[in-house]
């Protein structure tokens, strides 16, 4: 994420006048590209957000065989023909407004890399004009409209697969089937952990106007109207509107396989603490060192339950592995990141350190793949929006000052209204949240 400030801020618009339209006609087309793509057949995609991340998937994607991408958006209009450029040229559509480029026929997917208070909207969108969908996590900035995206996918029938790669990591899932087959034992406690370095944090440049190059209203679309900040722009994860920081936007990787390998959907509690005891004076809203604790209950590798204790610190990097998480059992420990995992015996248990390097992921062919078949990926839109709420949940326990307890099924904090309030994100009119 330290890269944020070219990732995920997308799409070139034209005024703010054609947001007021909303997608008129989307369900109409939804049967459009509904049909499953013959073998043979090349997968027409199109990318939504040209920035750093949008650019870096269309690297992933490269080495796939059996697509083209055929389209790009993106609000920032250096942006989109710099990336336009890079994929061909005037052969390649631009559009500034990303409902124009789904009422295309002959695009099958579409790739959302926006800025995470863009991802669910467009999802929707391309769901209801027949198009599949893999989009860039967390899913949304607010467990609600991770919900609205499921419901959108199963009503119109759509593949989604959200972003997080390590579910096509082969080292991964040799972890997950490892703790679930129960060898490290009993597990009561996972600790989870992203450090960075940062310092001395953003500062705090003043209000001023956007680039010409960039519709500043389109980019805040749903969120409340401000003044152009370039901390707004660049650090977006770092605002409450626009990104949850790495407790969501990134850690929602760790949350993934923590449900994965323990075999749970959500937390029952949430409780955390932080503030800005790093950076120098910086108009960042979430805390540049924050520390949460989410509380699961029974499951099928910890029969009482567990604790996951999530840390993220934006002023030191001075740990091997620095962004990792570690799962504690009764028989063996296991210390798990993108290099590998090592599991480590319990004092007085026998056996030796154990360590295993898997391959990198292959998580674009695995969405070309089930886009081909029609069959849903592991990293299925519910399974990322299961993956997203632990953040949403500590941050909404930080911004009340509280614990907050969390009722999975009704997708309700429990006895506290102002917290449940946060729940769901209000959309700025004309924007609407609907399925």
């Amino acid at each position: 994420m330290n890269d944020q400030h070219t990732r995920r801020e997308f799409l070139e618009s034209t005024t703010a006048a054609t947001a007021a339209a909303g997608f008129a006609g989307a369900s109409l087309c939804a049967t459009e590209s509904a049909g499953k793509i013959g073998p043979n057949e090349t997968i027409n995609l199109a990318l939504i957000g040209c920035g750093g991340r949008g650019n870096q998937l269309l690297g992933n994607f490269k080495p796939v065989a059996g697509h083209q991408f055929v389209a790009v958006c993106d609000v920032n209009s250096a942006r989109m023909a710099a990336t336009r450029g890079r994929l061909g040229g005037d052969k390649i559509r631009a559009y500034s407004d990303y409902r124009k480029l789904l009422e295309s026929k002959d695009i099958d997917a579409v790739v959302v890399a926006t800025n995470g208070h863009w991802h669910v909207l467009p999802t929707i969108h391309a769901c209801q004009a027949g198009k599949d969908v893999y989009v860039e996590k967390p899913l949304g900035t607010s467990i609600g409209e991770g919900r609205a995206a499921v419901r959108a996918a199963r009503k119109y029938d759509r593949i989604v697969q959200i972003g997080t790669q390590q579910r096509s990591w082969e080292h991964y899932r040799k972890a997950a089937e490892l703790i679930r087959a129960g060898r490290l034992g009993e597990i009561s406690e996972v600790k989870v952990w992203d450090y960075q370095y940062f310092y001395p944090g953003f500062g705090s440049p003043p209000d001023g106007d956007p680039p010409a190059e960039l519709d500043w209203d389109f980019w805040l679309g749903p969120s409340p109207k401000v003044a152009y900040n370039p901390n707004r722009y660049r650090h977006h994860y770092w605002f409450f509107d626009y990104g949850g920081a790495w407790q969501l936007d990134w850690a929602v990787h760790h949350y993934d396989i923590v449900n994965w390998c323990m075999g749970v959907s959500e937390p029952i509690s949430a409780t955390a603490m932080g503030g800005n005891m790093c950076f120098e004076k910086s108009n960042n809203q979430w805390p540049d060192t924050f520390s949460g604790i989410l509380q699961y209950g029974p499951g099928p590798v910890a029969k009482k339950g567990f604790l996951l204790q999530y840390t993220f610190r934006g002023g030191c990097r001075r740990e091997h592995r620095s962004h990792a998480k570690c799962f504690f059992g009764s028989e063996a420990s296991m210390i798990l990141d993108r290099g590998g995992y090592t599991i480590t015996p319990e004092r007085g248990k026998s056996g030796k350190e154990e360590t295993f390097r898997g391959a990198g992921p292959n998580h674009q062919a695995v969405f070309l793949d089930n886009v081909r078949n029609h069959t849903r990926p592991e990293a299925d839109v519910e399974v990322g929006h299961h993956s997203s709420n632990p953040g949403h949940l500590l941050n909404i326990a930080w911004r009340v000052g509280r614990k907050i307890d969390w009722d999975g099924q009704k997708e309700q904090i429990v006895g506290d209204a102002e917290a449940n309030a946060l729940v769901t994100k209000q959309y700025r009119a004309p924007w609407k949240l609907e399925v």
